[in-house]
This record gives C-alpha cells, sequence and structure tokens, in this order.
C-alpha cells in the first residue's frame, strides 16, 4: 500500500473490525485458495497514490476464477482472458470514444492516470462469488470512498450497477460529479450501461475541474 494510503487510513487499521477481518481472511487462506494472492489485495491503493486520484470505478466483488483477480476492479492480468463485464466496457469505449478493443483486460494504465479501481470487497473465496461479503470489507472501502468523497479536491465517481449506485448517498454532489448506470455484465448491460458514455463525461469532469482528461486506449 502506498504510503500516503497508509497515514490516511492508519485509525482504519486500528478498529476491532478490521482486525477482525485481516484474521478472516487469514483463516480463508489457510482452509483454501483465495483471490487474489494476499500480494495483491491492496493493489489499487498501491499503484493509485490518495492524492493522485482524480476517477473512481467501483466494482463489488473480486473474480473468483484462476489468474483474474489481482486488485484492480474489473481488471485482470495480461494472457487472461477478458470476462464478459470489461468486454461490455470495452464496447461502450469503443461507442463513446471510438477507442479499438483491446486484446488483453489489464487496466493498470488507468491506474497509474489516477483512476482508482476499487472493489467494494477485496477478497473472496476461489468458485465461489461473494464468499467474503459481510466480514468488514464494506465497512473498510466506505470509509475509503468517504475519505475520498471530504477530500477538497474534486473528483468523478463511477457507478455501475445497483449495488455501486447504493454508494451514492455518500458523495457530495455539489464537490464531485457522480454517474450512475446499469451495470456493464451481460445480464444488465442492455438495461441502461449501453449508450452510457461514461468516458466521455469523465474527461468532461476533469476538464470542468482543470484537470488533463484521461487518455483511456490501453
Amino acid at each position: 500500500m502506498h504510503p500516503s494510503w497508509k497515514a490516511a487510513l492508519l485509525s482504519e487499521f486500528e478498529k476491532p473490525y478490521f482486525k477482525a477481518l485481516l484474521a478472516f481472511v487469514r483463516q480463508e487462506r489457510a482452509k483454501g485458495v483465495v483471490y487474489p494472492p494476499s500480494g495483491s489485495v491492496f493493489t489499487a491503493f498501491n499503484v493509485t497514490p490518495i492524492n493522485a486520484i482524480r476517477v473512481l470505478i467501483l466494482g463489488q466483488d473480486p473474480y473468483h476464477r484462476p489468474n483474474q483477480a489481482h486488485g484492480l476492479s474489473f481488471s485482470v492480468l495480461p494472457g487472461t482472458l477478458v470476462p464478459p463485464s470489461l468486454q461490455n466496457i470495452y464496447k461502450e469505449l469503443r461507442n463513446d470514444l471510438g477507442i479499438s478493443t483491446p486484446t488483453h483486460g489489464y487496466l493498470l494504465k488507468w491506474a497509474q492516470q489516477g483512476v482508482f479501481l476499487l472493489n467494494s470487497v477485496l477478497t473472496v473465496r476461489a468458485g465461489e462469488p461473494g464468499s467474503h461479503q459481510g466480514q468488514g470489507w464494506e465497512i473498510f472501502t466506505d470509509s475509503v470512498i468517504q475519505l475520498l468523497n471530504n477530500r477538497d479536491q474534486p473528483m468523478a465517481f463511477v457507478l455501475w450497477g445497483k449495488y455501486a449506485r447504493g454508494k451514492a448517498s455518500f458523495i457530495n454532489i455539489q464537490k464531485h460529479v457522480v454517474m450512475e448506470s446499469a451495470h456493464p455484465s451481460p445480464m444488465s448491460a442492455y438495461n441502461g450501461f449501453f449508450g452510457s458514455k461514461p468516458f466521455s463525461k469523465v474527461n468532461k469532469a476533469l476538464e470542468k475541474f482543470g484537470s488533463s482528461p484521461i487518455n483511456w486506449k490501453l
């Protein structure tokens, strides 16, 4: 985790719920496979320092299959098949900005430009989506969202799907820009994700804030 995040979250790490959460994850790893690997759980916090964050894209659970989850929401490591939700994100990227579809699912370049790719839950049991929900990760990531909301720096929050949109109540829309739509998963992408143009809208918001646009090309 980047030193800026360690300093900002120091009090959170000391809370009983967080210590219990880490103990739970250790027990889960002792019993079986947990994704992402232990060294990758906080990738988003390592790659994108807190003061560099200009956009948040909120996911829910990490991917639960081998060689997928590596600590950035919606992203998979190079050499891994692009999951269906990310395929739909790429379709919208092409329709929105005319950017050709990437051949990989590695979103590190976005994170390095200040796009904070955060999941609400940061670990999952292999093959069991949602298996680490309700253990404390949501408390932790809600506090992260509130911390970003409380900064002086305005930013864009991108909330896809009912679960992510439930976090909108944490965000001061007088200061920040919130973009909500359906989730990009195959089950809901045609119900409001396609055509939502989140990438161009983010860049317009950043320009309004006096910040440079994101280069979404991977």
